[in-house]
């Protein structure tokens, strides 16, 4: 709870015992003990603020509102009932309502320095830049004090990056803070190196580089000391950004003197040269080079220097690789200019091998020549490979032919030999017959390494994990070369090897991604929660789990990941808020607006959109079953159709596509032109699940009016203007479903770890768009049936008659599309066929958007009906001709319950089929399995059936509810 401590109220021992039961989470104590003290004391506002507070947890929140108002009103300013007052506001999510409550205690009580900060920070919570700034000078003015002084100063930034005006930025915002700096600046009043880093950002900000050039170099400059080389790098990115190259080499050259491991200067060294040498610059011939010295501006001075750096290295008693690594990369510069063979800086190929021998003990190795191994020509990939394990202690094991190292060092170089055999593609051109001896070979390495690691932890991981990974990366390559029993030996691989190192994220991630592509959706909730994905990560790799959720029929556990997604991305924008109150307390100011950006970047996810999208959409799926449920449904969501809540403008694709190792060469693995692709096809399914959300949300708003609705009177009430929205939007999904289409005969394949396809393709081939728009154009049939009545309706009534026929056929085709065995057994290979629960959790959807459309259906009809039964009693005719719409509808709903039963029966054999299905131990063809082995490869085959058992159970369980409410729709 707040801090209560310090404040020497008369009450404080009375209201502790409230305090706490709300911190031990005794809520209804809490309020029990708060009605006990009220009664006593009326007056005790804080009493009835905590009370409020345990209103609020126990889940009455109108009630816990209406008593924190009561209080608000009488304008507290005791510290108690404000603190408290605050706390309840954060957990309604309404700071707004903070700010109002300081503003009147600043009238009440204008010299508190406390109450003024804290309407400064209640300001910063909501983003009010303005009043902040003007919160910031009372503040000062009552206390002056340097901070706050530059609090308002900050404020003035966070107007000029707010303004939607770029000009009224750089002509008032800044040069007023500019301006407000200087002031302190000539009075000699800055103190710390915040208030210069706020400077500096200011005059960056007006692009015056010179400016902040100066103060850098300044005597202000000096204060700049908490982040190591903070000065110096300044400098660097102003001598950038004024091209003063000369300066910028001189600066990169002395400080990579100091420290000759620091790459980025290297790259800043490089540029500068080459700059130099464009520019055809010359040094003066008495003046000193530049400001910060000596200046290199020839490639035999850059080469010179290299070589300087390497020679100091093997003086240095730590190896360094930077030195190494800069000669590779100024031939690989050198080479891009076409001027390499001036200049003998040696053999890239010699370079590489002399590098491996002194760093190939290193696990960085890999990836530091990764960068440079398209200097090697590819006719001397295999000779280069084998001239690295030449030089790999190796001995060979007494029982069998391969070649073990003997100890951790050996073992690092040979897993970097390895990784450079799949980067530079050897493994690739191989046979099927060989790529499984490297297969074998690799895991007989992995299980030897285990031995080294004996002593490991198990949050540690082992040493030898890389072979394994590799391993299952080679079966991968069969699998997707047709080989089915490849996939069942990856799995049983990644299982073995999360046996003995329980906290690698790679084996957990490829798990994941392999249980997703077989339907199995059971494990991967397990694994992703033992991933223990922290802050950002829920948005850049919780497209792993949330793609998945849903379209595999465990619909619980898509719920569970959906609102663990949403919560991070709920309690960002309070959790980003109190860092920006951080920053501004401790004097962070450039942090601000990385805060501000890091928020609008998450609120504009394309993750968020999808997860809070589906989430809307499954809930209505499992809650909805009649139009009254909907329209509850859609009401708690505060869902309408007319409004569009996703940013699509401003989407960003957040999501780590590289988070699972990949060892390809570059033409297989992911590329920019993929990454785009991607976005593309997700925002195009986006687009259509948004559409449909908003289209069923419009239901409910339809209704069925007595009166014709072209009377003023139904006019009036908007019902028209409804059916106008529905058919807009309907426009609006034709035009998304053909852009889809359009996209997918692009016929685009994403490398096997790359991004995951989205449902569209799916759901353009089983029929479910065409089911699903016919259905909404039935809205709109039945819709006009009611405006123009039965009379004169004959034509929309045997519109909506062959509407009926249709869908029942399409429902029916969509069905057929379903059957078939889950897995199957086929000449001692497990095949599964995932894309059948996919079908069926479509058809599961586009049937409930059958059954609400058909509710509404009925409320048109059932009017009409009750009227001519009227009319016959009137009139005393034993019959009166019912329209033909009637019987339309009696046949479509009893074809309706016919084919629901028919899906739950055929549900009914699959889980039949699931649970008699005695699995065989299988292995490639060509593969002995160990005993170990046979264990994990029970366990996985046991972990899919159990899956596709559990999700074709709650399917069942789902269509049975529609069953029973398809049964009810009877006129």
């Amino acid at each position: 709870m707040a801090a209560r401590g310090h404040v020497q109220d008369p009450n404080d021992r009375r209201l502790r015992p409230i305090y706490d039961y709300l911190d031990n989470g005794n809520n209804k104590m809490a309020i029990q003990q708060a009605d006990k003290l009220l009664k006593k004391h009326k007056d005790l506002h804080c009493a009835k603020v905590l009370k409020a507070i345990g209103l609020q947890r126990t889940g009455k929140q109108d009630e816990a509102y209406a008593l924190a108002q009561e209080v608000a009103a009488l304008e507290p300013t005791d510290d108690n009932s404000l603190q408290a007052l605050t706390i309840l506001y954060r957990e309604m999510h309404r700071p707004e309502l903070v700010t109002k409550l300081y503003e009147a205690a600043v009238k009440k009580v204008p010299n508190s320095e406390e109450y003024h900060s804290h309407l400064f920070m209640a300001y910063a919570r909501v983003g009010e830049y303005k009043k902040m700034q003007q919160a910031g000078m009372a503040l000062y003015k009552i206390v002056p004090k340097n901070p706050y002084y530059f609090w308002s100063v900050m404020s003035l930034i966070m107007q000029s990056i707010s303004a939607q005006d770029e000009n009224l930025s750089k002509t008032m915002f800044l040069p007023l803070a500019e301006r407000m700096v200087e002031k302190m600046v000539k009075e000699d009043k800055i103190e710390a190196e915040a208030e210069v880093e706020l400077y500096y950002m200011i005059l960056e900000r007006l692009e015056k580089y010179k400016e902040a050039l100066d103060v850098v170099r300044g005597k202000l400059g000096e204060k700049l000391t908490s982040e190591l080389q903070s000065r110096e790098n300044k400098c660097m990115a102003m001598y950038k950004k004024l091209h003063r190259w000369p300066e910028c080499n001189a600066l990169a050259r002395r400080l990579l003197l100091k420290n000759s491991d620091d790459w980025q200067f290297y790259i800043t060294y490089f540029d500068s040269v080459f700059q130099l040498i464009d520019e055809s610059w010359t040094p003066p011939a008495e003046e000193e080079h530049s400001l910060e010295g000596e200046v290199h501006c020839s490639i035999e001075q850059a080469v010179s220097f290299i070589e300087e750096r390497i020679t100091e290295e093997s003086k240095s008693s730590r190896p360094l690789r930077g030195p190494y690594l800069a000669k590779l990369e100024l031939i690989r510069r050198l080479r891009h200019r076409g001027c390499n063979d001036e200049y003998k800086l040696g053999d890239p190929e010699e370079l590489m091998f002399q590098y491996f021998k002194k760093f190939g003990d290193k696990p960085c190795c890999f990836t530091d020549l990764k960068v440079f191994v398209d200097l090697l020509p590819p006719s001397q990939y295999t000779k280069f490979i084998r001239q690295l394990l030449d030089v790999i202690p190796l001995a060979a094991a007494a029982e069998n032919e391969v070649a073990l190292p003997g100890d951790i060092k050996a073992l690092q170089q040979h897993l970097c030999v390895v990784q450079l055999s799949r980067l530079l593609g050897i493994y690739h051109a191989m046979e099927k017959k060989q790529k499984l001896a490297v297969v074998r070979e690799l895991m007989l390495r992995y299980r030897h390494g285990l031995e080294f690691g004996k002593s490991c932890l198990k949050t540690e991981l082992q040493f030898s994990d890389y072979y394994c990974l590799l391993a299952v990366h080679l079966l991968l390559d069969l699998w997707l070369e047709g080989e089915e029993a490849a996939v069942w030996q990856c799995l049983t691989l990644l299982e073995e090897g999360l046996s003995h190192s329980p906290s690698n994220a790679q084996f957990k991630l490829l798990l994941i991604r392999i249980y997703c592509r077989l339907g199995a959706f059971e494990p991967v909730s397990e694994l992703y929660s033992s991933l223990d994905a922290k802050h950002i990560q829920h948005d850049t790799i919780g497209y792993l789990l949330t793609r998945y959720a849903g379209s595999l029929g465990h619909y619980a556990a898509a719920s569970q990941s959906c609102n663990f997604a949403l919560r991070f991305f709920h309690s960002n924008q309070k959790d980003t808020s109190e860092y920006i109150i951080q920053a501004y307390k401790y004097g962070a100011f450039e942090k601000i607006p990385e805060f501000i950006a890091f928020r609008n970047r998450l609120n504009s996810s394309l993750h968020f959109a999808q997860v809070r999208t589906e989430r809307m959409l499954l809930d209505l799926l499992l809650e909805a079953n009649i139009s009254t449920s909907l329209e509850e449904s859609i009401k708690s969501m505060s869902l309408s159709p007319e409004e569009d809540d996703i940013p699509w403008k401003e989407l960003r694709d957040n999501r780590d596509l590289t988070v699972l190792f990949s060892w390809d060469p570059k033409d297989r693995d992911i590329s920019e032109e993929h990454r785009k692709l991607s976005l593309e096809e997700e925002t195009l399914w986006l687009r259509i699940r948004s559409l449909t959300l908003r289209l069923v949300s419009g239901l409910p708003t339809l209704g069925h009016t007595i009166q014709p609705k072209n009377s003023e009177k139904t006019a009036e009430n908007g019902v028209s203007s409804k059916i106008d929205t529905i058919r807009a939007l309907l426009q609006q999904l034709e035009a998304a479903v053909d852009s889809g289409k359009k996209f997918l005969e692009q016929k685009i394949q994403y490398p096997v770890l790359g991004p995951p396809p989205t449902r569209m393709a799916g759901f353009f081939s089983n029929g479910s768009c065409q089911c699903q728009t016919s259905l909404f154009y039935l809205v709109s049939d039945i819709y006009e049936l009611d405006t123009n009545g039965l009379e004169d309706s004959a034509e929309i009534q045997e519109r909506i008659g062959n509407s009926f026929k249709s869908l029942v056929e399409r429902l029916t085709d969509l069905f057929n599309k379903c059957k078939g065995d889950l897995i199957e057994v086929r000449d001692g290979t497990l095949k599964t066929h995932p894309n059948l629960l996919e079908n069926l959790v479509f058809f599961v959807e586009t049937i409930s958007i059958a059954l609400w459309v058909s509710s509404y259906c009925d409320s048109v009809l059932r009017p009409f009906k009750s009227n001519l039964q009227k009319k016959k009693k009137k009139k005393k005719e034993s019959s009166v001709a019912m329209p033909p719409v009637f019987t339309h509808f009696l046949d479509y709903v009893t074809e309706l319950q016919t084919l629901t039963s028919n899906v739950i029966d055929h549900i009914k054999g699959l889980e039949i089929i699931l649970t008699a299905l005695k699995l065989e131990e299988l292995s490639l063809k060509d593969t002995l399995l160990l005993q170990e082995e046979k264990k994990f490869t029970k366990t996985v085959q046991g972990k899919v059936q159990s899956s596709y058992h559990h999700s074709v159970q709650e399917i069942g369980e789902l269509l049975k509810k529609r069953l029973d409410t398809i049964k009810k729709l009877k006129i």
